[in-house]
């Protein structure tokens, strides 16, 4: 076995492979840029190796720094984690050269595979389903074009080393592709080194399926159940489950078999991903396609280790020093369900826009009673625009599928996260989406489910009635206290008298009598009946007990009353008595600014393309330019027809969020 292992990889990931390692006995090595320096993993393991700046070109892909890294720390292993250079023949081939063991498939397979245009070639010619397409290279956008037609649309432009939601235009006609083609080289250029495209059938209606598959150097290839990722976003992975509700075990069985085909037939080893494009629309299961193999470990890889047992990092590790599997097809077990929901820096309450900043505050649930989190963050950490906006990883598993969605339910109201956008209320919204929960999942969920974009989930009549009991609550709460300070704001108000709680339109009489934890509440003359609120000021979590349930929430008090944060989203109630409340409606109410002769910045970001000038005439829908963040593109459309006014930016410029790029007239 290994004696010191260095991972080349930063975040949640170098802390998974450091636990397993340290688990195995084997001495850990970190390395970091300088945006990582006092970053969790770089503290976790027992040594740490400064590669370079922040931008990745200059460290995590610095292929040289890493091996002269693991030679100066007398390191035998690295294990690359995901991204980077983990599907890089290059780097596995130099690890083999400089006689340190790359754990992960031979450089073969991943030349193999990583070639987009080349893996569905081999993937054919193992007996593997390919989706129809083109496969050549791709010149000119008027050849994309003509391909494109002549397939039929929609079809999928890609970049042929992509990856990760990288890459990646949906065209439904010959404008999206004329828009889109460019910018797929481009990202495939920027964030892969290779510009080729190619373009494939769209499958509409469609599921994402991949088996997970583990093989050793002894000629042994398992295949370890399916993971449905369907739930995503831009082509990017948001929610991750497995088994998959739409899968049966005839389908298992056949796309498993496919799948390790296709690895022996590149003399895979190590743990490795197929993935697979199965049509929703043909009951019969029948209709899966090859898209590609995932020469690596998956972010999504804990909700297989939860339903099989097994730690995929620990078993890639043992392959590596040349072990034999020690289970056969036989001994794969499926025991439950696990769904994993990825927490990222973006804000969905604003299109989705990547967030960067600082973790002000940063406390996950505890890893324990079928929860687990991944993460790479802590609080104070920073979120930089160099890297994945990926914070977290949250895995929960139960016996049945809707026990584990309860539980990821339950985690996210008590996941406490401030100081950036993120996508809690988002996720804790889909778990609660009646389509999730029967399963009826498609890769366009997102943008069929919330076609207008998220705006945070409407409380039910029965939700509503306990944010009115903890918000009135929280009002008793201040008045028992100011009635302990001496002198604070006069005779406290009595605490059973009666209070209008108001959330939106709704409205409700709440009265609390009682002291301290023997509570009891009556609402609009029902009652009354005993309640509980555990919470302190000065904290944010807090736990509900009303009507024989418990709610977890986010507790922030107002001059009002209290803003809480819980079931997907965040609920202003009002608090007052009932004359206040009636003199509170006629009070003006002060209208937003007009925002639409602007064209702002929505994110933190580079600009790298501004297409006008002052004096243009612009229509509405127009591309103006291009903001690249979280190593994305994004355009900037004119909301309106108009002409330019005032120009505040220029191509180069690092703009920060709201930034006025220029004016219309």
């Amino acid at each position: 076995m290994f004696r010191k292992i260095l991972i080349a990889n930063r975040g949640e990931i170098a802390c998974r492979i450091i636990r397993t390692a340290k688990r195995m006995g084997i001495a850990t090595v970190a390395v970091y840029s300088d945006a990582d320096a006092l970053s969790p993993h770089v503290r976790m393991a027992d040594e740490a190796v400064r590669l370079g700046p922040a931008p990745a070109a200059e460290s995590y892909l610095r292929a040289d720094l890493i091996l002269e890294a693991a030679k100066a720390t007398g390191a035998d292993c690295i294990h690359p984690g995901y991204g980077f250079l983990s599907e890089r023949e290059s780097f596995a081939r130099a690890c083999e050269d400089a006689g340190i063991a790359f754990v992960g498939p031979p450089p073969g397979a991943i030349a193999a595979m990583g070639d987009k245009i080349q893996s569905k070639k081999l993937a054919k010619a193992a007996g593997v389903n390919v989706v129809p397409g083109f496969l050549g290279e791709i010149e000119s956008t008027d050849d994309a074009v003509r391909i494109a037609s002549e397939i039929g649309f929609p079809v999928m432009m890609k970049a042929s080393a992509g990856g990760g939601g990288k890459g990646m235009r949906l065209a439904w006609g010959e404008g999206d592709v004329r828009e889109g083609f460019e910018a797929v080289r481009r990202e495939g250029l920027a964030s892969f080194g290779d510009d080729r495209v190619f373009i494939e059938k769209f499958i509409e209606s469609p599921r994402h399926i991949e088996i997970q598959v583990l093989g050793d150097k002894h000629g042994t290839v398992l295949y370890l159940g399916e993971r449905e990722c369907s739930i995503q976003r831009r082509h990017q992975k948001v929610v991750e489950e497995a088994p998959s509700p739409f899968v049966t075990p005839e389908m298992r069985q056949a796309m498993g078999e496919q799948a390790v085909a296709l690895a022996k037939a590149v003399g895979y080893h190590s743990a490795g991903t197929v993935e697979l494009i199965v049509s929703g629309a043909d009951p019969t299961g029948k209709s899966f396609y090859f898209l590609e193999m995932n020469t690596r470990l998956q972010v999504e890889h804990p909700v297989t280790e939860m339903v099989t047992e097994l730690d995929l990092v620990e078993e890639m590790i043992r392959v590596a020093a040349g072990e034999p599997l020690r289970i056969g097809q036989d001994d794969v077990r499926l025991d439950g369900w696990s769904i994993e929901t990825r927490i990222y820096a973006e804000d969905p309450y604003r299109g989705f826009l990547p967030s960067t900043g600082r973790l002000t505050r940063y406390r996950p649930p505890a890893s324990r009673d079928g929860v687990r989190v991944d993460d790479g963050v802590a609080e104070g950490s920073e979120v930089s625009m160099f890297y994945d906006p990926m914070i977290a990883k949250l895995v929960t598993h139960g016996s049945t599928r809707g026990e584990a969605i309860n539980r990821q339910v339950e985690a996210l109201d008590r996941f406490e996260l401030s100081g950036l956008g993120n996508n809690i209320d988002f996720l804790s919204a889909i778990m609660q989406h009646p389509r999730f929960r029967d399963g009826h999942l498609t890769t366009g969920f997102i943008a069929e489910e919330y076609p207008e974009g998220f705006t945070g989930t409407e409380p039910d009549a029965a939700l509503a009635r306990k944010l009115a009991v903890a918000g009135v609550l929280v009002s008793v709460l201040r008045a028992d206290r100011d009635a302990r300070i001496d002198g604070q704001l006069g005779p406290p108000i009595r605490p059973n008298a009666a209070r209008i709680a108001q959330l939106g339109d709704q409205r409700f009489e709440v009265v609390v009598s009682g002291e301290g934890g023997e509570r009891r509440v009556s609402i609009d003359g029902s009652g009354p009946v005993p309640v509980a609120l555990d919470w302190r000021f000065g904290e944010a979590m807090a736990r509900l007990r009303f009507e024989g349930e418990d709610l977890s929430l986010r507790i922030r008090p107002t001059l009002t009353g209290a803003r809480m944060t819980t079931r997907g989203a965040t609920h202003e109630v009002r608090v007052s008595l009932p004359r206040v409340f009636e003199l509170s409606r006629h009070m003006l109410h002060k209208e937003p600014p007009d925002l639409s002769r602007l064209l702002i910045c929505p994110m933190p970001g580079l600009l790298t393309r501004l297409g006008v000038k002052r004096g243009d005439r612009v229509e509405a829908g127009q591309v103006l330019g291009t903001i690249e963040a979280m190593k994305m593109e994004n355009n900037l459309r004119a909301p309106k027809a108009a002409t330019i006014g005032a120009v505040h930016a220029a191509v180069g410029d690092s703009l920060p969020a709201d930034f006025v790029i220029l004016e219309f007239e």
